[in-house]
């Protein structure tokens, strides 16, 4: 089991949730912790959001306590309103804040946020270095492998976030241009490892455990940080760390396992956000869950019908009755 220090929080893992909006709410999170994850990362807030008290904004920096260490990843463009919100949220419970600056929705790249930032490496610069010193938190920042195949910089951009003070920083092996298509690019994992000498976290492709020990032995990176390769799947931590510590690959958890977490997830998002919010959630966390396993097709186009946690209890009652019977 590989420590890994980001300044001065000592995780007791190198396997990190990747911050994923919509998907990282507080309730996946507390379950990817109690799974084995080493770092959990929060869906994304917006600087201005802060800035001008939206409301949908204090959810997202909710943390329960059972989640920590936490990392709270912020995104926006100017240095001043990064700098300030981020002095200005730093007495909640977060550990990290994390910059992002990998983010490819058109919406925020067309604001100059997220991945735009890849194109504008001085201002990048700008942002950390007032936002490391606005905080006594350590700061990481978030990035691609570049904003497309004509502008290649993480390693550019990795050395900039060390010059100016980031403790850690994440590299998502595909271009802006690429989203989530195609191959993630690991060799430029392995470029930033070996040009800065701050933790680099490595990201994309990993949904298997033997996919968390060839990005390790291909990148020699600090950090392992897995993003869709959780949804509907948090055992893939402890999936993960049981291999890293035993050799051993656990199966996937049955379904009647797979089936109690779904509706102790979907007992949590009720709590945090009401029946008709948290149920309405559920819906793509359930189709997740159930993905590769038989009658799985059948029961997802009945999910999005979904309006209470008994007509889920039911509709999965229904799935495990028949997954017995063609066992």
């Amino acid at each position: 089991m590989m420590k890994l220090k980001i300044g001065t929080v000592v995780l007791e893992n190198n396997l990190i949730l990747a911050p994923m909006a919509g998907v990282t709410d507080r309730p996946f999170r507390v379950l990817c912790k109690e799974q084995g994850a080493g770092l959990i990362c929060m869906e994304m807030v917006s600087a201005k959001g802060i800035l001008y008290n939206n409301k949908n904004t204090e959810q997202l920096l909710s943390i329960d306590e059972r989640e920590h260490p936490v990392s709270l990843q912020l995104f926006g463009s100017d240095p001043e309103i990064m700098s300030q919100m981020a002095k200005r949220i730093e007495d909640r419970s977060f550990d990290i804040l994390d910059i992002n600056m990998g983010c490819p929705v058109p919406k925020i790249v067309n604001n100059g946020d997220g991945s735009a930032l890849m194109k504008n490496p001085l201002l990048a610069g700008q942002i950390i270095e007032k936002t490391v010193r606005a905080i006594s938190k350590p700061v990481t920042v978030k990035i691609r492998k570049g904003f497309d195949d004509a502008h290649v910089n993480a390693v550019e951009m990795a050395h900039i976030a060390e010059e100016s003070g980031a403790a850690a920083v994440a590299v998502h092996g595909r271009t802006r241009e690429q989203y989530y298509a195609g191959k993630a690019d690991w060799d430029i994992i392995r470029q930033v490892k070996q040009a800065v000498k701050i933790p680099v976290i490595g990201n994309g492709d990993i949904f298997t455990p033997e996919d968390a020990i060839a990005m390790q032995q291909q990148t020699g990176c600090d950090g392992l940080m897995i993003a869709r390769g959780a949804q509907g799947n948090p055992w893939i931590f402890s999936r993960i760390n049981h291999y890293l510590e035993t050799g051993e690959l656990l199966d996937k958890p049955p379904v009647e396992e797979m089936t109690r977490m779904i509706l102790r997830h979907a007992r949590m998002q009720i709590e945090f956000k009401g029946e008709l919010a948290g149920m309405r959630e559920m819906r793509k966390h359930a189709a997740w869950y159930t993905g590769g396993y038989q009658h799985a097709s059948k029961l997802r186009s009945q999910i999005n019908e979904v309006t209470t946690y008994g007509e889920l209890e039911e509709l999965l009652q229904q799935f495990v009755q028949m997954w017995q019977q063609t066992e």
